[in-house]
Order: C-alpha cells, then sequence, then structure tokens
C-alpha cells in the first residue's frame, strides 16, 4: 500500500468533536503503513491539534470560525440551532471557497469531514472537483423545531429536505462513506417533515453505526483514588462543572457557584472546580470564595474520572464521557439546541445523568438537587466504545478499494 494524504477536516463547535477526530486519526496511523494527515479547523480545535503535534495546512487560520456566529446567536443560555445555522451562511460560503482552493492546490487521497455539512454541499454542487473518496462523520440526523414560531417550522422544513436530498432523489450523496457517532436507536424514528422519508429509515439506509468515540480508553480510569492523587486533589467531595469549547454557558457556571454556598453547610469539605474552556475566561465570572476557577483543561475527561459528581451542559461528548466512567452528572440542555434535546433523549433511554433546567432552577433547588446526589452509586448500562477503531478500518477499506 502506498502513501496515503489524508485532508481531516475537523468541524462543528466547541472541542467535542476535534478529541475524536485525532482518536480516529491515531488508528488510521496503526492501521495505514504511510499515513500522512494534514488539518483543517478552526479555533479552538485547531489550538488542540498544534498542542497534540498535529500538521494544520497552510493558512489554516482563514478558515472561518463557526463558534463566533453560535456565540453571537445566542441569548444567555439559549441557542437556536437553526437561527446558528441562517446566521453561519456566511462562514459556510468562506469555508467552501477555502476548501475548493485547497483542494484544487493539493493532492489528496481521501478527505474526512466531521459535521462538515457545508463542504458536503461543495462536493454536491461540484462534482468535478471530487478527485478522492469522501468521508463523512454524523451524530445526529436532521432538525426539529423547537418552538412554535411557523418562520422556525418553515426553516427547519427546508433544511430537513436538504438533509435527504440524495436519499429522496435515489442518487449516489458526495461522501463515499458515512460514519454515524452512535447507535440506530439514537436517530429518532420520525420522519424528517411532510411527505419526507423517516430520519431513522435514511440513517439505516445510509450511514453505518460506529458505536461511541473517546479519546481515552475507559478500562484504564476506573481507579477513582489513583486518578484523584495523579492530578492533585485530595479526598474531600469533589464537584467538576464545564461548559465545553464554547463561550455559551456563563450563567450555568455562576448558578453552580451559588448553589456552593447554600450546600457547603451540609458537606463542609466541599470542592467544587469550574471550567470555563478555551472561550471564557474565569476572571469574567462573579463567584464565592472557595469555588476554583479554571480555564482550557486538556484532557478533562481524567477531571471528570476523579469527580464525585459532574454538572455539564447538554452536549454529547461530555456527558457520553460522563456514562462511558459511571459518574454521576448533572446536565443543562442548551434552551433551543435541537441537538442537545436529541441527546437528552438518548441520555434518557440510558438511564444517564440528570436533566436540569436553567430556567427553573435557583441555586437553592440546585444545592440540594448537588447534595442528594454527590457520590451516589450509579447503574448506567455499559454503552458501546471502542467506535475510532471501528472508524479507522472502514475509512482503511474505504482507501483498499480505490487502489491505495
Amino acid at each position: 500500500m502506498k502513501k496515503v494524504n489524508i485532508l481531516y477536516i475537523s468541524g462543528s463547535l466547541g472541542l467535542g468533536h476535534v478529541t475524536r477526530d485525532l482518536a480516529i486519526a491515531n488508528e488510521l496511523r496503526k492501521l495505514l503503513q504511510e499515513v500522512h494527515i494534514e488539518w483543517l479547523a478552526a479555533e479552538p480545535a485547531s489550538i488542540f491539534l498544534k498542542e497534540a503535534g498535529e500538521q494544520l495546512v497552510p493558512d489554516a487560520d482563514q478558515y472561518a470560525n463557526e463558534n463566533l456566529p453560535a456565540e453571537q446567536s445566542a441569548r444567555g443560555v439559549h441557542l437556536n440551532l437553526l437561527k446558528y445555522l441562517m446566521n453561519s451562511r456566511k462562514e459556510w460560503k468562506k469555508n467552501i471557497r477555502f476548501f475548493l482552493d485547497l483542494i484544487t492546490s493539493g493532492s489528496y487521497d481521501l478527505v474526512i469531514g466531521d459535521e462538515t455539512y457545508e463542504i458536503n454541499l461543495a462536493l454536491r454542487e461540484h462534482p468535478e472537483k471530487k478527485r478522492f473518496p469522501f468521508v463523512m462523520i454524523f451524530d445526529f440526523v436532521g432538525l426539529e423545531s423547537m418552538s412554535k414560531n411557523p418562520f422556525e417550522k418553515l426553516g427547519v422544513y427546508y433544511w430537513n429536505r436538504v438533509w435527504c436530498h440524495d436519499y429522496r432523489k435515489k442518487i449516489k450523496p458526495p461522501y463515499d462513506l458515512a460514519l454515524f457517532v452512535g447507535e440506530p436507536q439514537d436517530v429518532p424514528d420520525t420522519t424528517f417533515g411532510f411527505r419526507l422519508p423517516g430520519r431513522r429509515e435514511l440513517a439505516n439506509a445510509l450511514y453505518s453505526f460506529i458505536g461511541y468515540v473517546f479519546p481515552f480508553d475507559v478500562a484504564k480510569y476506573q481507579n477513582k483514588k489513583e486518578i484523584r492523587n495523579r492530578l492533585g486533589y485530595g479526598e474531600e467531595p469533589l464537584v467538576i462543572v464545564s461548559i465545553g469549547g464554547t463561550s455559551i454557558g456563563k450563567e450555568m457556571l455562576e448558578l453552580c457557584g451559588k448553589a456552593y454556598t447554600f450546600a457547603k453547610p451540609a458537606i463542609p469539605d466541599l470542592h467544587m472546580v469550574i471550567v470555563t474552556g478555551p472561550r471564557l475566561s474565569p476572571e469574567s465570572l462573579e463567584l464565592p470564595d472557595g469555588v476554583v476557577a479554571k480555564g482550557y483543561l486538556p484532557r478533562l475527561y481524567e477531571h471528570f474520572a476523579a469527580c464525585d459528581l459532574a454538572i455539564v451542559q447538554g452536549g454529547a461528548t461530555s456527558t457520553l464521557e460522563l456514562t462511558a466512567l459511571r459518574r454521576p452528572f448533572l446536565y443543562f440542555p442548551i434552551d433551543g439546541h435541537c441537538e442537545q434535546a436529541g441527546v437528552a433523549r438518548m441520555l434518557s433511554q440510558h438511564g444517564a445523568g440528570i436533566r436540569m433546567n436553567l430556567k427553573q432552577s435557583t441555586p437553592e433547588s440546585l444545592s440540594v438537587t448537588i447534595i442528594d446526589t454527590i457520590g451516589k452509586e450509579v447503574n448506567y448500562p455499559v454503552i458501546p466504545y471502542g467506535g475510532s477503531r471501528k472508524a479507522a478500518e472502514q475509512i482503511v477499506e474505504l482507501v483498499s478499494k480505490c487502489g491505495y
């Protein structure tokens, strides 16, 4: 097998996707004798990749940052995913131009895109530019209206028609392999909309389900005491609070800080660490004495493994890591974010975590939940992980079929 040159595009928001992308890339390096991977990503994913010693394409800093329109579209803890997509059109156009120029000037044997919907559209509209197999990675299927607003319902219907276009028209999609991070039951068994196909029907027909992808070996993170010692934590009850890789969620972090003061009398040695992530300054928070605020923490999953309770937003990455690590956790889905509503449904199926509502939570009520949940034994079912290996094996099979 000759050397394989791969362009890996890590899309979407925050850091959840790039951590799984790097896990898949590392598995590819184990399976392919000779492989060269170049990355295309925006901050903070690009920073994560640089710190990991990965190579970004030239001028990668010109690639549009989709975190910005998401943060600009958010109103406090409310983020309507459709509104974000509409506000991202300018960034999508810029990214399409960048991508088309890149594949014209570069020589790639394979392109992988993680939730890079604009790249999928670009290859559909410019099939003559596609001189390589293309792998697309998904973790949800279709949008849902989160309000009674008729304009939102119309926008969701339009987007869903675009999503299922190839399946409806019975034509080959731009991707040669579609990988779904999760299981078939994670896809709602509902239609995309009026006279449109079923979402699970489409997923079963077009996608390959690989289970879940984690950037760590779950089996190596079962000894909580050893992990706490290594990270410098003591034996005190430990709460880790995190919002992920965007700046959305400041209100949740400050609510947790206020709840700490009410929980402290019941748990005198309570230790709370608030992780703001790479796009929100710890100094911007109003927190009581005793609460520790930190910015970006590499390998946040290690701190999850060490904790007695985690409080997070409703993103799939952090909540599934906590499920796999079998740690008690509370999660606050972002209001109006239909993808996180889907994650909440998936967690409910697994019996994992306690769903919270920021608008209905007070410091007093949250402190009661913290007291009742911290250190509690959980009985989550074992979820299938090892998805990075499964993804890499299918990608290598595709590469082999193409003669590399």
